[in-house]
């Protein structure tokens, strides 16, 4: 593979299976404009491989599959910055949905907010036991318009998405499978094997027909775009106001945001 000179992503290629990791442990691999940029460079690399048969996404360490956005940057938030990392945001998951290779999330820990939605987007998940899962915008100030907000009402059911993206809550492993937001939930230890167990079984399919499958299967993905492109100029326009910022700032300080004194 060309050096795309990746600095916080990961890009491998092992025996037909290209894989993709969150490379920055340090912030429970939180994305900034970087990281998606990187994320979407080594998805769209692998997937235009002819040698690769399944791409798999996964992060680094034990503790954080992804944690989302990196809420630092949201503390002192740039409508032209934010346009960037919108328009960024919402291709990378486009380039995962678009790729002609099923995508594997392996869920090694913490899968929230954006973290959540890039579970959201793959065609399969498969979790550790020790992977936690949930949506984070109501309680920091942002709204989960790239797949949260709509297409995981189609995996789960409406009232279920409603519950992770208005209470931001975390569940487990086994909650989010018996919700059906992960195809398997395995020992921490046998998370990989097991990833790799699924891959070997792609491997073996039809790739024509697993990518005419996937692609069909695109159908709800495709028809939501409008309705993605409103919500994310709406939120553009919220973005860097003082809910926004009173949640960025009190997630940073390690403490309960009051988002009370903003009721009318």
């Amino acid at each position: 593979m060309p050096n795309r000179g990746y600095k916080d992503v990961k890009v491998e290629k092992k025996g037909g299976v290209g894989w993709v990791t969150f490379n920055r442990p340090d912030r429970y691999n939180a994305c900034d404009f970087s990281m998606f940029q990187e994320v979407g460079w080594g998805i769209r690399e692998v997937s235009e491989d002819p040698t690769i048969g399944v791409i798999v996404l996964t992060g680094a360490g034990d503790k954080s599959f992804c944690a989302g956005g990196f809420l630092k940057d949201l503390q002192k938030f740039s409508t032209a910055e934010g346009r960037k990392l919108f328009n960024l945001s919402q291709e990378t998951y486009n380039i995962m949905r678009h790729a002609p290779q099923p995508v594997i999330a392996a869920v090694n820990g913490v899968a929230v907010g954006g973290g959540n939605e890039f579970v959201v987007c793959a065609d399969l998940a498969i979790a550790s036991d020790r992977a936690r899962f949930g949506q984070a915008g109501t309680r920091v100030g942002s709204s989960p318009v790239f797949g949260a907000n709509n297409l995981m009402a189609l995996q789960i059911g409406e009232k279920k998405a409603k519950e992770l993206c208005f209470l931001s809550r975390l569940y487990s492993a086994q909650e989010a499978l018996k919700m059906g937001l992960v195809n398997k939930v395995v020992p921490h230890e046998k998370l990989y094997e097991e990833v790799q167990s699924w891959a070997e079984e792609l491997l073996d399919k039809s790739p024509a027909y697993l990518e005419l499958t996937k692609i069909t299967s695109n159908v709800w993905w495709d028809m939501l775009q409008p309705a993605m492109e409103h919500a994310k100029q709406t939120l553009l326009r919220l973005a860097g106001g003082p809910e926004m910022t009173e949640g960025a700032s009190a997630f940073m300080e390690k403490r309960k945001p009051n988002f009370r004194q903003f009721r009318r």
